[in-house]
Parts: structure tokens; sequence; C-alpha cells
């Protein structure tokens, strides 16, 4: 068993240092091992959960060549401009709320140019809102009714009657008091802008730009706006049938499954959004948020099965060896999570490959639910694109890797945020 998870341990970190599909095709490489090496039987790959996520990035990706997403990144530059003085704790609120609303965390990308920008022009460290900014967009993950990760979730704990509102009312206060109270620490992060020297540097030897950026514009207003309130009403519906079942369709007796529904609702949502607002279809693969989806797909595709063939196959020495420590302690669950997530980089990729195990040891739903939010670990190594975008949009230099790398901008809110979010979640679940 030890030398099958190196094995799946080694395909994992050599996928995730590829990027792109490398994590999922890597997790074929390890369970063709699994299979062919070690005689494991492969369990069945997660073609709901893949189709899911599909279904749910065509109605986003729709929306962002309709100019649904450049016309929420301009509300949230009047919201971040209205009010500069309190970009730190306003920053963190837009980008968890593009991610809840969006469902990945990649949204984030637009916003953060503006935040950046009113941060240098009023004097205030960029490190500050940036850093907490990233960390907020990961945390909607965990908070999204049509994240990946929460799919993932609700389909692994359907056989235990929890529906989607039963992970919202944990995951959604939960993970805004983590990412308010990182907020909170952030604010006295660094010397003041005008202190820093790294800014100072750069002012005086000419390499910081004092132009503003340009932000572009919305070509149709009309059709960005239609686009918005077509997939926002998607969503509204998906979290409605999702938390009372009595309003699905019945077929023998059983209510429409939730994946069935995602997906038909997510891909008519597609449909109406370029078929109304006349959207080219190619358009909808060329943004952000198609290939970033579809990268998530292949990664589930590949990580999961190998990590369910891996439990699977090892079931009754896994739980043998570990259910007394996690029946006595079951935070110690949620360090596995937050360590997964790191070399996975992904929370729903995290979700299919390890919640599995914690089902397997008979940990209660509802913990499960709590330690949700440790799948966002994956800020730990300041490598992921979202960081090293924040990183280069700020312009002063003070959002960094520092020297000894773990030291960098993101590790401080990010530790604060998943932390308060799980002890948040662990209270919230002593009264459900």
């Amino acid at each position: 068993m030890i030398l099958q998870l190196l094995f799946v341990l080694t395909a994992i970190i050599i996928g995730a240092r590829l990027g792109g599909i490398g994590l999922g095709v890597m997790g074929g490489v390890g369970l063709s091992i699994l299979t062919f090496g070690f005689g494991l039987q492969p369990t069945a790959p997660p073609i709901d959960v893949m189709l899911m996520i599909a279904a749910v990035i065509s109605a986003a990706s729709c929306m962002q060549a309709a100019g649904g997403l450049d016309y929420m990144v301009k509300i949230a530059e009047k919201l971040l401009r209205k009010k500069p003085s309190q970009i730190t704790i306003i920053a963190p609120i837009v980008t968890y709320f593009f991610t809840f609303l969006a469902g990945t965390g990649h949204v984030a990308y637009s916003v953060l140019p503006v935040i950046a920008e009113v941060a240098t022009e009023t004097k205030i460290r960029p490190e500050r809102p940036l850093g907490i900014a990233v960390i907020a967009s990961q945390q909607g993950i965990t908070a999204s009714p049509i994240s990946a990760a929460t799919v993932a979730m609700l389909g692994l704990l359907a056989g235990f009657d929890i529906t989607l509102f039963d992970i919202l009312i944990v995951c959604v206060p939960a993970t805004i008091i983590g990412i308010l109270v990182g907020a909170f620490f952030s604010m006295r992060v660094g010397k003041e802008l005008v202190d820093d020297p790294e800014y100072i540097a750069r002012l005086k030897s000419g390499v910081l730009d004092a132009s503003p950026t340009q932000m572009s514009d919305v070509k149709n207003v009309f059709n960005a706006r239609l686009s918005v309130i077509l997939f926002l009403s998607a969503t509204l519906l998906i979290v409605l049938f999702g938390s009372l079942p009595t309003l699905r369709p019945t077929f023998d007796g059983e209510a429409l499954g939730m994946p069935s529904l995602i997906e038909i609702l997510m891909l008519t949502t597609a449909a109406l959004i370029l078929l109304i607002t006349r959207t080219d279809g190619i358009k909808a693969i060329q943004g952000s948020i198609f290939p970033a989806g579809m990268q998530a797909v292949i990664a589930i595709f590949g990580v999961a099965w190998m990590g369910d063939t891996f439990i699977n196959g090892n079931i009754n020495e896994l739980t043998g060896a570990i259910q007394n420590i996690v029946t006595q302690m079951p935070w110690l669950f949620g360090v596995a999570l937050f360590v997964m997530s790191i070399l996975l980089y992904s929370q729903a990729a995290t979700v299919r490959a390890i919640v599995p195990l914690g089902i397997a040891l008979g940990m209660s739903p509802m913990m499960l639910i709590a330690l949700f939010p440790a799948t966002n670990g994956y800020f730990f190594i300041p490598n992921y694109p979202t960081l090293v975008a924040a990183i280069n949009f700020d312009r002063t230099g003070t959002t960094r890797i520092g020297k000894y790398i773990l030291n960098h901008s993101f590790m401080m809110p990010g530790l604060v945020s998943t932390i308060t979010a799980i002890i948040i979640g662990l209270i919230i679940i002593q009264f459900l």
C-alpha cells in the first residue's frame, strides 16, 4: 500500500509541475500503474462531476463572451473607487462574490488590476488588499452552489440525505467570516506604501509608471447585463431546487438528481445567452473561463479516478490504520484535506480524492462539510496562476514572494481565513 501511495503522490507532484492538463494526464499514468502494476480494479470514473463542471463552465463562458464578466468588473471598479480607503475590506468581498456567482476563482483575474490600481492611487499598500482578495477568490469556491468542488461534495454526500442548502448554510457564513477576519489582519501587513523601500526605489528609478491602468469598456451593456441576469437566474434555480427536493420533477417515485438538474439548467442557460444576445459560440471558448474550467475537468478525470481506485483497493488497510485517530480527532482529516489541496491545486479534485476516505471512516457528513474549506490550501506554495497574476499586477512591488519562498504575501491571509472558516464551520454544525 505504501508503495502504491508513493506512485500516486509522485504522479500528483509531477502533474502539478507540468501545469495545465498535466495533473489530469499524470493521474492517468498513476492509474495505469495501479491497474497493470499492482492489479487494482479501476473504479468508475467521476462522469457526473465532470459533466456538471462542463455544463457550468459552458454557461459561464457564454456569459463572459456576451460581455457579462466585463460588466461585473465595471460594477466592481465603481464600488472599489467609491470608498478607496476601505479597499482592504471591500476587495476580498468583491472577489469572493465574483467566485460565488461564477463558480471559479479564475474570474478574479479581471478585477485584480483594479484593486492594485485603486490601492496605489490612494497610497494604500497594494499587498494588503491583493493578498486577501486572492484568498477570498478561492474561499468562494467552497461556498459557491455551482463550483466544481461543491458539486463534487454534494454528489458524494447525496446518499446521506444532504442537500445543497445543508452545505451552503455552513460554508457561506464560515467562509465570509473567514475572509473578513483575514482582511482585518491584512490591514496591518507591512510598512505604509510611502515608507516601503521597494516602492521608493521604483519611483526614483522611473520603473513605476504613473499612468493608471485602463479597463476595457463594455461594448453592449444591454447584452452584457442580460447575460448576467440569465446566469444568476440559473444559479438561483439550482439553489432553490437543491434546497427543496420536492420542487424537482419526480420519476418512478424519486426526485430528479442534482447532477442532471444542474446539467440541464446550465446547458439551457448557455444556449439562451447565445441566442438572445446573438453571441458567437466560438467566442465562448476563447475567453479565460473555458480553458480554466476544462483543465479542472481533465484534472478530476485523471486524479479523482486514480484516487478512487487507490482508496477502494486499500480501503481495509486505510480504515484500520487511521480510523481510531480520526474518530478521536476528526479535525486531523482537515489537515489531510489541506495538504492534498496543496499537491492537487484543485478543491474539486481534493474532494473527489479524499472525502470518500472520510466517508469510509464513518465521519459525520456535517463534519466533512465543516472541514470543506480546508481544501483551499493551494496558496501555500506561491505558484498558482491567481497568486502569480496578483504579484505581476502590483506595480509597486509590495506583493511578492519572500526570500524563503513560503514567507509570501498570501501566507498569512490564507492561513487566517482558512483556519477561521473551519472553526466557524465546526461551531455552526453544533446547532444543526
